[in-house]
């Protein structure tokens, strides 16, 4: 509720930086109403790229999420509920106010990562529909991929999505940014299509300084989310933070806070797209202000955050964020810096709830 006071009162004042503007409208992901319905995503895991005509239909942003609709007494019962981005395995569970389950049934899958089921709807209800795999609250190891940086490589990428497809045992991408040239609503969509088409898993993301640079940086939220957001999987908590204008908005910050605390005695990740410090330093990838800089490295180590990962610089560096293990890994098929020739590439990461970070692996695709 906190956070929610700051939005209004910076929207009220006029938000006078791009990242403002940013942190503000994530506040509003995966809000919308329509045809007598309310809908609202928890944590704002995922857009509502349709509403209309009996249809809801999201972009998925992290591997479990509940959307919360309200219907009124004039809505319609018989729902499409289409899921893209979503988990291979994901399955839904959907429940009135009471907890008394809907009429739910599944449709065949378009693609692994889409999901679309028929949903019975009750008027003057609220629901909670519930989107994620059957395994999400165990506490097993699992596996996950980090990448960033396709940017002018969009046509391209295919072959990094068919590398990973060639792993079984990952479960989901964590990009740290710049998915496109200049984050244009064509080359959102592009991306997006040829995720769909090529990837067997979903691909959660932050923004990077590339989708500010079209005319209009609300794209990004419409089509794919939050530039910031937070998410559990099997125990580890994921933060994806912006820092696409090479600082982190107060309002973020604040976000973070909470998500810090929140994982303080478990196994966090936190991915950003410009690194608070550049490790070689030669390029100025790094933030604007260096003691914000070390203010945020700082208060990440003191919560305990286990693993940073980060974009921009478009190499492969492994390095330390104060103690904490951090890797650069901007191989998606962005212009290589070329400094270390490794190329394109992805990292491929073994998590344990229980223990920690077990591995970090460099995976060549060129």
């Amino acid at each position: 509720m906190k956070a929610l006071g700051v939005a209004a009162a910076l929207l009220s004042m006029g938000c006078v930086r791009p990242s403002e503007d940013r942190a503000v409208r994530d506040t509003r992901v995966g809000q919308a109403q329509a045809d007598a319905l309310t809908v609202e995503v928890e944590g704002g895991l995922a857009s509502v790229r349709t509403l209309a005509s009996g249809t809801l239909e999201l972009w998925g942003q992290a591997p479990v999420f509940t959307t919360r609709v309200t219907a009124g007494a004039d809505a319609r019962t018989d729902w499409l509920f289409t899921v893209h981005n979503a988990m291979p395995d994901a399955a839904l569970e959907a429940v009135d106010e009471s907890g008394t389950p809907l009429t739910v049934m599944a449709l065949p899958d378009a693609h692994p990562t889409m999901k679309a089921w028929r949903v019975a709807l009750r008027p003057g209800t609220t629901m909670r529909l519930t989107v994620a795999p059957p395994d999400w609250d165990t506490r097993e190891p699992f596996r996950f991929a980090a990448l960033a940086d396709v940017q002018e490589a969009l046509s391209k990428v295919g072959d990094i999505y068919a590398r990973l497809n060639q792993d079984p045992t990952l479960r989901f991408i964590f990009f740290a940014g710049d998915l496109t040239e200049f984050g244009t609503r064509e080359q959102l969509e592009e991306f997006q299509q040829r995720l769909e088409a090529d990837s067997r898993i979903p691909l959660y993301a932050t923004l990077g300084n590339h989708e500010t640079f079209t005319d209009d940086a609300r794209e990004y939220q419409r089509l794919v989310g939050r530039a910031s957001q937070h998410f559990t999987f099997r125990g580890v908590h994921f933060s994806l933070v912006d820092s696409g204008s090479s600082t982190v908005d107060p309002l973020v910050e604040e976000a973070l806070d909470g998500w810090l605390e929140e994982a303080r005695d478990a196994v966090h990740v936190v991915a950003m797209h410009i690194p608070p410090l550049d490790p070689i330093g030669v390029r100025g990838g790094g933030f604007a202000v260096r003691n914000e800089a070390a203010g945020l490295v700082g208060k990440m180590a003191r919560a305990g955050v286990d693993l940073t990962l980060y974009g921009h610089i478009h190499s492969y560096y492994s390095y330390s964020n104060a103690g904490i293990p951090a890797f650069i890994s901007g191989g998606g098929g962005a212009i290589p810096e070329r400094f270390d020739g490794v190329g394109r590439h992805f990292l491929a990461v073994d998590v344990d709830p229980s223990v920690g970070v077990r591995d970090v692996g460099l995976v060549r695709v060129d």
